[in-house]
């Protein structure tokens, strides 16, 4: 049991959309999506990946492995993959039901240092840390998924592996591992089979999901197209993600980014589709921009209007998306910088309706750990979260009879309808914490103090025994064969 209770997971339920591209404007993208698929095409380093192109009627070059495909292909492989599924979790009433117009959010991924819980000093990340960050993610109900905040940068070759452990030991959440390789996959499937508890119901109710990467521009790799086929095999959803950046792999206009990274998420679809019909997808697109001067790697610049079109053209695509948004170039936490990049791509986010989205946790481009700066995300995500959600108009709400009971020049502290309702009248946020004299606290100290709290007395739900000793046991097994 834990020592302090878990919230359930509150995802963004927006009682309103925003629209930010037309209908014409997407299907000019999708066009030119189909126009490069077929014209210029996209190069697999996989003859798994161009056997089934090539037998599916594609137009395959061995020797430069770049397949091109006819739109009827793409059209039809496109249409097999669903539009909503389940994702499920240690505690089902954690499973998500993607596609039912919520957002669900996660942490940012993969960052590779973290600033001490206990010492506060800023050193490499580990699977230890991974663990202790896992649970801190399992306390917020900002958080509806895992993802791995930190890499397990002592475990090796099997690092991605060591993750998926440190995940399902230290949250009950469904989990979104970054796994590479058929190998690597096949070892992935095992351990999700493991906590699902049979082959069958981790088809019918996914414990684990898997971002794969491709590689700009219009790259798929031997290890993530081969470990995506494993995935799809077993019924584990893949999130394909590109990253164009602006200007050197990528066009350097906005539309042209779009273009290219949409043609290898559906390149990389297609051929899940083909192995397996209807496996399950979901789109990314991170884009970015290289600083001209410098060449220095930008993820907010001034100009970042493009943030909600990855979303609309997945949907355009007829599959979920991941939207990239969040996170902060700020070097530290508390800054003007890291609460305008999180805040504007939180509230524009929260009226999109991207059905998972990784956001917050890291700062420093996405390298860097502080337990504070997730906590203060997590006021952040609420904020943008209550921005959007319906109120409650039924006549208990909007209250005539306690107004004709107070009248004009009256006052409403003493009345029992204020008594009902004063609790929940104003939810204080994290800048709203008074000390000892009454006058509000520095966020950030809140915040820290927070998550040590956190830290400190936090456990959740432990894994069964058996269960975490067969990972062991498969991590044993994986350590040795793919570390050598």
């Amino acid at each position: 049991m834990t020592s302090m209770e878990r919230p359930p997971i509150e995802p963004i339920e927006p009682a309103f959309k925003q629209q930010y591209h037309t209908a014409e404007q997407l299907d000019r993208l999708k066009q030119a999506t189909l126009d490069i698929l077929e014209t210029v095409g996209v190069r697999f380093q996989s003859a798994k990946a161009l056997d089934l192109l090539a037998e599916a009627g594609a137009v395959v070059d061995r020797a430069t492995e770049i397949a091109k495909l006819p739109p009827a292909l793409v059209l039809e492989a496109m249409a097999s993959a669903p539009r909503r599924f389940a994702l499920g979790a240690r505690d089902p009433s954690c499973d998500i039901a993607v596609g039912d117009g919520r957002t669900y959010c996660t942490t940012d991924g993969c960052g590779v240092e973290i600033v001490d819980f206990q010492t506060r000093e800023r050193r490499q990340s580990t699977k230890a840390d991974l663990a202790d960050v896992s649970r801190l993610q399992d306390a917020l109900s900002s958080i509806s998924f895992w993802w791995p905040t930190l890499s397990a940068g002592d475990c090796g070759e099997t690092a991605q592996l060591h993750e998926l452990d440190a995940g399902w030991n230290n949250t009950v959440k469904h989990l979104q591992g970054m796994v590479n390789g058929e190998r690597e996959a096949r070892y992935a499937v095992e351990m999700a089979t493991v906590i699902a508890g049979s082959a069958e119901e981790l088809r019918r109710r996914p414990v684990l999901s898997d971002l794969i990467g491709t590689i700009s521009p219009l790259v798929v790799d031997k290890d993530a197209i081969e470990a995506a086929l494993v995935f799809a095999a077993a019924g584990v959803p893949v999130t394909w993600v590109t990253m164009p950046t602006l200007g050197t792999t990528a066009p350097a206009t906005k539309a042209g980014a779009f273009a290219l990274g949409s043609a290898e998420l559906v390149a990389a679809t297609v051929v899940l589709q083909l192995a397996s019909p209807g496996a399950r997808v979901l789109h990314s697109t991170m884009q970015s921009w290289a600083d001209p001067r410098s060449g220095n790697f930008v993820s907010f610049p001034l100009d970042g209007r493009v943030r909600t079109l990855g979303t609309e053209l997945a949907h355009h695509w007829g599959v979920p998306a991941e939207s990239a948004a969040c996170g902060t170039d700020s070097p530290v936490p508390g800054t003007w910088q890291a609460g305008v990049e999180e805040g504007l791509d939180l509230a524009q986010a929260a009226q999109e309706g991207s059905d998972l989205m990784p956001s917050i946790g890291l700062v420093n481009v996405y390298t860097l750990f502080y337990p504070e700066h997730l906590i203060l995300g997590d006021d952040i995500y609420h904020r943008a979260r209550y921005s959007v959600m319906d109120i409650d108009f039924e006549d208990e709400e909007i209250a005539l009879d306690a107004i004709a009971e107070v009248g004009p020049g009256g006052h409403f502290l003493g009345n029992k309808h204020t008594r009902r309702h004063m609790r929940g009248a104003v939810t204080p946020a994290i800048t709203h914490q008074t000390g000892p004299d009454g006058a509000f606290r520095e966020p950030l100290e809140v915040a820290r103090e927070r998550a040590e709290e956190l830290w400190r007395d936090y456990r959740p739900e432990p894994l069964a025994e058996d269960k975490a000793a067969e990972l062991a046991r498969i991590l044993a097994a994986a350590d040795a064969e793919l570390r050598g």
